[in-house]
């Protein structure tokens, strides 16, 4: 047998939690990681053979499924009313999932809120497309990964609107940095795509994209057309995006000398171009508006504009400014002002519901908000923000108890705790604090680190150490660390990403307590797996049996 065909055997299954993901996801990394080989080497015959091989794999086939099951839309449907809740049914979906005569369903549109008011169409695919986009998936982003800016940030493993902001900062606070930014803005990227460009550029197979592209959606009982564009709730949407943009710093930087210091720092669709002149900038516009043409797309002239760093300017939900010569990263006033809506109306929600609801429902609100934050200089911001919270809640409880007095409200929902007065708490539970969290700059990532490089293997295992360290909590790091970060099962990284679930070891109802030597983190399906097969010893004997 030959290194191709060894490559993509696959277990028989006779049920979906008999899967070895351990074994699956072994096979199915190795064929990604000769894809990103290939195509460092710019080899693309062979980065087409080793994509066909992939996306025939069995192996690659359940992990696809495992994806749209397990994802936060996994119970929306799409226009087909089906979802895939019991291993049943996702052993029937990997039986049925075949790019043979494939013919994609159309979307079911609904539109949800923006931040400035207005609507945003999405599209529901079918789970079945939304399997078939994340099996190719599989195959198309070792190529994005490889071949993408070095500075695009968005819809990227690994990458963060923190490693745009601190690029931004590298590039702007220095004395001798530049001083104009041009701040950019796609006019309806995701809607307007070529689709002709897709399929001509694109590296996948060109019946299968096409069938994507040309799915068109169903709203109001009605079926449109898709002439442009990439559906906004597809799987393989953003990173189709991606490669449509990629490229434009290349272009730049080929164009402009180093004096010029031109930089260019992307997310999504948003980016932010620097130079020594507003001239430079508007010479690097008329290049964008010209890659973009290409591509189908066009600039928004509302929201692209040239501005001075010591006018400063917004991006990502932080404002970049030099007040007199020093550098100031902060929360913007917008961003704050949404966040403070988002409060405000969860307590109106709950102004009949006790206090300790109430806490558990802000906490996540003010703690995401926090840590999104924490590495800006969002001190200041945050006292005066738990200030606002306070005298909100404040007046929350003076509507449940008119006719009290002050002393009798703060006695009521407010305690002293050692030295920290009006602690707002209720049977054990406390209000997080923004004042509590420290702030600290981010440690970005290599510009040219890749994913699917081996030799960025223990580079990548360090972040994601370091990432779990800071956001989660000391209990939670205890656990982590004790397993080296991996979940014992399959054997994958337990990050902020993948999410995780707490299994005991000795099941609860057989007497286990929540002591640390007692509690295991595993990943979501992973803990599934273990209780289905009820495995009320540890480690499982089926897993020594993999070992």
């Amino acid at each position: 047998m030959d290194a191709s065909n060894r490559d993509v055997v696959s277990p028989q299954w006779s049920e979906w939690h008999s899967t070895e993901w351990r074994s699956v996801i072994i096979r199915v990394r190795r064929l990604q990681v000769r894809i990103a080989k290939a195509t460092m080497e710019c080899n693309w015959r062979k980065v087409k053979q080793l994509q066909r091989l992939l996306t025939r794999s069995t192996s690659a086939k359940a992990l696809a499924i495992k994806r749209v099951t397990e994802n936060r839309g996994s119970k929306t449907p799409g226009i087909d009313g089906v979802v895939w809740s019991t291993p049943k049914a996702k052993m029937l979906a990997l039986s049925n999932l075949s790019t043979r005569d494939y013919k994609a369903k159309p979307l079911r549109r609904i539109h949800i809120p923006k931040a400035n008011g207005g609507k945003r169409p999405l599209g529901i695919p079918t789970m079945g497309d939304r399997a078939m986009q994340a099996l190719y998936l599989l195959a198309l982003e070792p190529v994005s990964e490889t071949t993408g800016d070095g500075n695009s940030y968005g819809f990227r493993p690994h990458r963060s609107t923190q490693d745009a902001m601190a690029q931004c900062c590298n590039a702007l606070s220095r004395q001798n940095s530049p001083q104009w930014i041009l701040e950019g803005d796609i006019k309806g990227c995701f809607d307007n795509i070529s689709h002709e460009w897709l399929l001509n550029h694109v590296p996948l197979e060109r019946p299968v994209l096409k069938q994507w592209l040309k799915a068109g959606f169903v709203e109001l009982r009605k079926l449109f057309p898709t002439d442009s564009g990439t559906p906004q709730g597809g799987i393989i949407s953003p990173v189709l995006a991606n490669l449509a943009l990629d490229g434009m710093e290349g272009m730049l930087k080929k164009h402009f000398p180093r004096r010029r210091k031109v930089n260019f720092i992307r997310y999504a669709d948003d980016f932010v171009v620097t130079a020594t002149d507003p001239e430079t900038l508007e010479t690097a516009k008329r290049l964008i508006r010209n890659f973009l043409a290409e591509r189908g797309l066009e600039l928004s002239e509302q929201k692209t504009k040239i501005t001075h760093i010591n006018d400063g300017f917004d991006f990502l939900g932080w404002t970049f400014r030099k007040l007199k010569g020093k550098w100031r990263m902060t929360p913007s006033q917008k961003n704050q002002k949404r966040f403070y809506a988002n409060v405000r109306d969860v307590v109106r929600t709950h102004r009949a519901s006790s206090q300790d609801v109430l806490i558990s429902k802000l906490i996540p609100v003010i703690r995401g908000w926090g840590m999104y934050h924490k590495h800006v200089s969002a001190t200041r911001t945050f006292n005066q923000v738990d200030h606002k919270i306070w005298y909100l809640l404040w007046r929350w409880a003076q509507r449940r108890h008119p006719n009290k007095g002050r002393r009798w409200i703060k006695r009521r929902y407010w305690s002293r705790i050692k030295s920290r007065d009006w602690v707002f708490v209720s049977r054990g539970l406390e209000l997080f604090r923004l004042s509590r969290i420290r702030c600290n700059r981010h440690l970005k990532i290599r510009s040219d680190a890749n994913p699917y490089d081996p030799a960025d293997e223990v580079y990548f295992e360090n972040r994601v150490k370091r990432n779990m360290i800071e956001q989660a909590k000391a209990k939670i790091n205890r656990i982590w660390l004790a397993q080296k970060g991996k979940c014992p099962i399959c054997q994958e990284l337990i990050t902020q990403q993948t999410t995780w679930d707490i299994h005991h070891k000795v099941w609860k109802s057989l007497g286990g307590g929540d002591e640390d030597a007692n509690l295991v983190l595993l990943h979501m399906n992973c803990h599934k797996q273990v209780h289905a097969r009820g495995c009320t010893t540890w480690p499982p004997a089926w897993l020594k049996g993999q070992a």
